[in-house]
Protein backbone atom coordinates (compact mmCIF):
# COMPACT_ATOMS: atom_id res chain seq x y z
CA UNK A 1 0.00 0.00 0.00
CA UNK A 2 1.87 3.31 -1.17
CA UNK A 3 1.85 5.44 1.66
CA UNK A 4 -0.29 9.04 1.90
CA UNK A 5 1.97 11.98 1.63
CA UNK A 6 -0.51 14.20 2.43
CA UNK A 7 -0.90 12.99 5.51
CA UNK A 8 2.66 12.95 6.48
CA UNK A 9 3.44 16.17 5.53
CA UNK A 10 0.15 17.19 7.49
CA UNK A 11 1.58 15.61 10.34
CA UNK A 12 4.47 16.76 10.07
CA UNK A 13 3.58 20.28 10.35
CA UNK A 14 1.29 19.54 12.99
CA UNK A 15 4.14 18.79 15.20
CA UNK A 16 6.29 21.88 13.85
CA UNK A 17 3.81 24.00 14.86
CA UNK A 18 3.18 22.29 18.28
CA UNK A 19 7.14 21.80 19.70
CA UNK A 20 8.77 24.85 18.03
CA UNK A 21 7.48 27.20 19.75
CA UNK A 22 8.10 25.17 23.17
CA UNK A 23 11.97 25.67 22.36
CA UNK A 24 11.57 29.53 22.31
CA UNK A 25 10.88 29.30 25.89
CA UNK A 26 14.25 28.50 27.44
CA UNK A 27 15.47 30.64 24.51
CA UNK A 28 13.66 33.69 25.82
CA UNK A 29 14.51 33.09 29.63
CA UNK A 30 18.07 33.88 28.34
CA UNK A 31 17.46 37.06 26.69
CA UNK A 32 18.52 40.32 28.51
CA UNK A 33 14.95 41.75 28.33
CA UNK A 34 11.59 41.57 29.70
CA UNK A 35 10.02 42.03 26.65
CA UNK A 36 9.52 38.20 24.59
CA UNK A 37 9.96 39.57 20.89
CA UNK A 38 13.39 39.74 18.44
CA UNK A 39 16.18 40.58 18.23
CA UNK A 40 17.53 39.34 21.55
CA UNK A 41 18.95 41.99 23.68
CA UNK A 42 21.71 39.58 24.57
CA UNK A 43 22.63 36.85 27.33
CA UNK A 44 22.12 36.64 30.90
CA UNK A 45 21.93 34.88 33.93
CA UNK A 46 19.54 37.46 35.88
CA UNK A 47 16.31 35.35 35.55
CA UNK A 48 17.32 32.62 36.96
CA UNK A 49 18.74 34.52 39.72
CA UNK A 50 15.88 36.66 40.55
CA UNK A 51 13.20 32.90 40.48
CA UNK A 52 15.18 31.39 43.23
CA UNK A 53 14.32 34.47 45.47
CA UNK A 54 10.94 34.44 44.43
CA UNK A 55 8.89 32.24 46.95
CA UNK A 56 5.76 32.40 45.47
CA UNK A 57 6.59 30.69 42.62
CA UNK A 58 8.18 27.87 44.64
CA UNK A 59 5.27 27.84 46.54
CA UNK A 60 2.84 27.73 43.13
CA UNK A 61 5.12 24.87 41.94
CA UNK A 62 4.96 22.65 45.39
CA UNK A 63 1.00 23.13 45.45
CA UNK A 64 0.72 21.85 42.07
CA UNK A 65 2.99 18.56 42.81
CA UNK A 66 1.40 18.19 46.07
CA UNK A 67 -2.10 17.82 44.00
CA UNK A 68 -0.21 16.31 41.26
CA UNK A 69 0.43 13.34 43.06
CA UNK A 70 -2.45 13.14 45.39
CA UNK A 71 -4.63 12.69 42.53
CA UNK A 72 -2.72 10.42 40.59
CA UNK A 73 -2.23 8.15 43.63
CA UNK A 74 -6.05 8.21 44.42
CA UNK A 75 -7.37 8.40 40.61
CA UNK A 76 -4.92 5.00 39.73
CA UNK A 77 -6.53 3.53 42.53
CA UNK A 78 -10.11 3.84 42.30
CA UNK A 79 -9.08 3.50 38.17
CA UNK A 80 -7.82 0.08 39.19
CA UNK A 81 -10.81 -0.99 41.22
CA UNK A 82 -13.10 -0.01 38.10
CA UNK A 83 -11.04 -1.68 35.35
CA UNK A 84 -11.17 -4.74 37.71
CA UNK A 85 -15.37 -5.02 37.87
CA UNK A 86 -15.51 -3.82 34.12
CA UNK A 87 -14.22 -4.68 31.08
CA UNK A 88 -15.31 -2.45 28.28
CA UNK A 89 -18.21 0.41 30.36
CA UNK A 90 -16.84 3.55 29.69
CA UNK A 91 -17.57 6.65 32.44
CA UNK A 92 -21.04 8.53 30.69
CA UNK A 93 -22.22 11.88 32.24
CA UNK A 94 -18.64 13.05 32.54
CA UNK A 95 -18.95 16.60 31.58
CA UNK A 96 -22.41 17.34 33.33
CA UNK A 97 -20.94 15.29 36.67
CA UNK A 98 -18.04 18.03 36.43
CA UNK A 99 -20.43 20.86 36.05
CA UNK A 100 -22.44 19.91 38.73
CA UNK A 101 -19.04 19.83 40.94
CA UNK A 102 -17.42 22.75 39.98
CA UNK A 103 -21.29 25.08 40.65
CA UNK A 104 -21.35 22.60 44.45
CA UNK A 105 -17.66 23.70 45.19
CA UNK A 106 -17.90 26.90 43.75
CA UNK A 107 -21.18 28.19 44.71
CA UNK A 108 -22.84 26.84 47.35
CA UNK A 109 -20.38 28.10 50.43
CA UNK A 110 -17.42 25.63 50.28
CA UNK A 111 -13.99 26.74 51.03
CA UNK A 112 -12.40 27.48 47.79
CA UNK A 113 -8.51 25.80 48.72
CA UNK A 114 -5.88 22.75 47.32
CA UNK A 115 -8.34 20.31 48.58
CA UNK A 116 -11.49 21.71 46.41
CA UNK A 117 -8.76 21.80 43.42
CA UNK A 118 -7.75 18.85 44.24
CA UNK A 119 -11.49 17.02 44.03
CA UNK A 120 -11.88 18.40 40.93
CA UNK A 121 -9.00 17.57 39.16
CA UNK A 122 -9.86 13.86 40.38
CA UNK A 123 -12.88 14.03 38.65
CA UNK A 124 -11.30 15.18 35.62
CA UNK A 125 -8.22 12.36 36.00
CA UNK A 126 -10.40 9.42 36.99
CA UNK A 127 -11.78 8.85 33.28
CA UNK A 128 -8.38 9.02 32.13
CA UNK A 129 -7.16 6.57 34.33
CA UNK A 130 -9.63 3.80 33.97
CA UNK A 131 -9.08 4.32 29.90
CA UNK A 132 -5.38 3.79 30.13
CA UNK A 133 -6.06 0.48 32.86
CA UNK A 134 -8.98 -1.07 31.09
CA UNK A 135 -6.82 -2.57 28.40
CA UNK A 136 -4.48 -3.84 30.89
CA UNK A 137 -6.78 -6.13 32.76
CA UNK A 138 -8.98 -6.66 29.04
CA UNK A 139 -5.82 -8.58 28.13
CA UNK A 140 -5.36 -10.31 31.52
CA UNK A 141 -5.92 -14.14 31.10
CA UNK A 142 -8.76 -14.82 34.15
CA UNK A 143 -7.10 -18.74 34.33
CA UNK A 144 -4.04 -17.14 36.10
CA UNK A 145 -6.44 -16.06 39.12
CA UNK A 146 -8.23 -19.20 38.74
CA UNK A 147 -4.70 -21.23 39.01
CA UNK A 148 -3.90 -19.19 42.36
CA UNK A 149 -7.08 -20.02 43.70
CA UNK A 150 -7.19 -23.45 42.82
CA UNK A 151 -3.38 -23.92 44.65
CA UNK A 152 -5.01 -22.27 47.81
CA UNK A 153 -4.08 -18.73 47.70
CA UNK A 154 -6.93 -15.84 48.97
CA UNK A 155 -8.70 -13.12 46.69
CA UNK A 156 -6.20 -10.64 48.43
CA UNK A 157 -3.09 -12.40 47.68
CA UNK A 158 -3.75 -13.41 44.11
CA UNK A 159 -4.10 -9.59 43.40
CA UNK A 160 -0.77 -8.54 44.80
CA UNK A 161 1.35 -11.63 43.41
CA UNK A 162 -0.28 -12.61 40.26
CA UNK A 163 -2.47 -9.59 38.89
CA UNK A 164 -0.84 -6.64 40.35
CA UNK A 165 2.48 -7.56 38.46
CA UNK A 166 0.36 -8.11 35.23
CA UNK A 167 -1.32 -4.25 35.44
CA UNK A 168 1.79 -2.80 36.99
CA UNK A 169 2.63 -1.54 33.44
CA UNK A 170 -0.43 0.28 33.31
CA UNK A 171 -0.59 1.65 36.83
CA UNK A 172 2.82 3.25 36.16
CA UNK A 173 1.29 4.85 32.60
CA UNK A 174 -1.77 5.37 34.51
CA UNK A 175 0.05 7.69 37.63
CA UNK A 176 1.91 9.28 35.11
CA UNK A 177 -0.69 10.53 33.06
CA UNK A 178 -2.93 11.45 35.37
CA UNK A 179 0.27 13.64 37.57
CA UNK A 180 0.61 14.84 34.02
CA UNK A 181 -2.95 16.39 33.57
CA UNK A 182 -3.28 17.08 37.07
CA UNK A 183 -0.07 19.40 36.69
CA UNK A 184 -1.16 21.53 33.74
CA UNK A 185 -4.51 21.97 34.23
CA UNK A 186 -5.78 24.69 34.96
CA UNK A 187 -9.99 25.48 33.46
CA UNK A 188 -11.15 23.59 36.95
CA UNK A 189 -8.29 25.35 38.73
CA UNK A 190 -9.21 28.89 37.77
CA UNK A 191 -12.89 28.00 39.32
CA UNK A 192 -11.72 26.08 42.56
CA UNK A 193 -8.56 27.59 43.90
CA UNK A 194 -8.36 29.84 46.93
CA UNK A 195 -5.40 31.93 48.71
CA UNK A 196 -2.90 28.70 47.09
CA UNK A 197 -2.96 28.99 43.27
CA UNK A 198 -1.32 26.33 41.74
CA UNK A 199 1.76 26.77 39.04
CA UNK A 200 -0.57 26.91 35.93
CA UNK A 201 -2.71 29.66 37.97
CA UNK A 202 0.02 31.96 39.12
CA UNK A 203 1.78 31.82 35.83
CA UNK A 204 -1.81 33.42 34.33
CA UNK A 205 -1.96 36.03 37.13
CA UNK A 206 1.75 36.88 36.27
CA UNK A 207 1.11 37.65 32.38
CA UNK A 208 -0.34 40.56 33.67
CA UNK A 209 3.05 42.13 34.85
CA UNK A 210 6.27 42.33 31.87
CA UNK A 211 8.26 42.87 34.65
CA UNK A 212 7.60 39.32 36.47
CA UNK A 213 7.19 37.60 32.97
CA UNK A 214 10.96 36.35 32.49
CA UNK A 215 11.05 34.56 35.61
CA UNK A 216 8.15 32.58 34.70
CA UNK A 217 9.86 31.56 31.37
CA UNK A 218 12.97 30.59 33.58
CA UNK A 219 10.71 28.43 35.56
CA UNK A 220 9.01 27.20 32.07
CA UNK A 221 12.48 26.70 31.11
CA UNK A 222 14.28 24.62 34.41
CA UNK A 223 10.42 22.13 34.07
CA UNK A 224 11.59 21.73 30.03
CA UNK A 225 14.65 21.00 31.01
CA UNK A 226 13.78 18.09 33.95
CA UNK A 227 11.08 16.93 31.49
CA UNK A 228 13.37 15.94 29.22
CA UNK A 229 16.55 15.73 30.90
CA UNK A 230 17.82 11.64 30.46
CA UNK A 231 16.44 11.17 34.01
CA UNK A 232 13.25 12.33 33.61
CA UNK A 233 10.32 11.05 31.80
CA UNK A 234 10.35 12.40 28.95
CA UNK A 235 13.21 11.72 27.30
CA UNK A 236 14.06 8.13 29.23
CA UNK A 237 10.36 6.97 29.61
CA UNK A 238 9.38 4.52 32.12
CA UNK A 239 10.15 1.01 30.56
CA UNK A 240 8.46 -1.97 32.37
CA UNK A 241 8.68 -5.05 30.47
CA UNK A 242 8.50 -9.02 31.87
CA UNK A 243 12.35 -10.28 32.29
CA UNK A 244 12.72 -13.85 32.09
CA UNK A 245 13.69 -15.45 35.69
CA UNK A 246 17.50 -15.86 35.57
CA UNK A 247 19.06 -19.60 35.46
CA UNK A 248 19.44 -21.36 38.93
CA UNK A 249 22.12 -22.60 40.65
CA UNK A 250 21.62 -26.39 41.78
CA UNK A 251 21.59 -24.63 45.38
CA UNK A 252 18.68 -22.50 44.88
CA UNK A 253 16.25 -25.02 43.31
CA UNK A 254 13.96 -26.42 45.60
CA UNK A 255 11.99 -28.94 43.03
CA UNK A 256 13.80 -29.82 40.16
CA UNK A 257 12.09 -32.69 37.59
CA UNK A 258 13.67 -33.73 34.41
CA UNK A 259 12.25 -35.28 31.20
CA UNK A 260 9.15 -36.60 33.53
CA UNK A 261 6.50 -38.62 31.32
CA UNK A 262 3.14 -40.31 32.76
CA UNK A 263 0.91 -42.62 30.83
CA UNK A 264 -2.38 -44.69 31.15
CA UNK A 265 -2.13 -47.57 29.03
CA UNK A 266 -2.13 -45.92 25.81
CA UNK A 267 -3.40 -42.18 27.50
CA UNK A 268 0.18 -40.22 27.76
CA UNK A 269 -1.28 -37.08 30.32
CA UNK A 270 2.45 -35.60 30.80
CA UNK A 271 5.24 -36.28 28.26
CA UNK A 272 8.52 -34.85 28.52
CA UNK A 273 8.00 -31.88 31.56
CA UNK A 274 11.20 -30.12 32.76
CA UNK A 275 10.66 -27.60 35.18
CA UNK A 276 13.20 -25.59 38.15
CA UNK A 277 11.00 -24.49 41.38
CA UNK A 278 12.69 -22.08 43.67
CA UNK A 279 11.88 -22.23 48.15
CA UNK A 280 8.81 -20.22 48.48
CA UNK A 281 8.46 -19.51 45.17
CA UNK A 282 4.59 -19.18 44.27
CA UNK A 283 3.86 -20.64 40.70
CA UNK A 284 1.10 -21.93 38.21
CA UNK A 285 0.41 -24.41 35.76
CA UNK A 286 -1.99 -23.24 33.10
CA UNK A 287 -3.74 -25.38 30.43
CA UNK A 288 -6.72 -26.57 28.89
CA UNK A 289 -9.09 -28.85 31.07
CA UNK A 290 -7.35 -32.90 30.56
CA UNK A 291 -3.30 -31.32 30.12
CA UNK A 292 -1.96 -32.95 32.90
CA UNK A 293 -2.13 -30.47 35.49
CA UNK A 294 -3.46 -31.93 38.15
CA UNK A 295 -1.51 -35.32 37.25
CA UNK A 296 1.86 -33.80 37.52
CA UNK A 297 0.61 -31.31 40.86
CA UNK A 298 -0.23 -35.19 42.22
CA UNK A 299 3.50 -36.47 41.16
CA UNK A 300 5.20 -33.41 42.99
CA UNK A 301 2.90 -34.06 45.97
Amino acid sequence: KRPNRALQLYAVLFLIVLYVPVLFIPLFSFNDSIYVRFPLQGFTLQWYGELWTREPVWNALWNSVKVGLVVSVISTVLGVMAARAITRTRMRGKGALVTFIMMLLSRMGVPLSLYTVGLGHLIICLPFAVATLLPRFEGFDPSMEEASADLGENGWWTFWRVTFPMVLPGIVASLLLTFTISFDEFIMAFFLTGTDPTLPMYIWGQLRFPKEFPSVLAMAALILFVSLSPNGSGARGWRIKSEGRPTMTPSDRFISIRNVSKRFGAFTAIEEVSMDIAQGEFFSLLGASGCGKTTLLRMLA
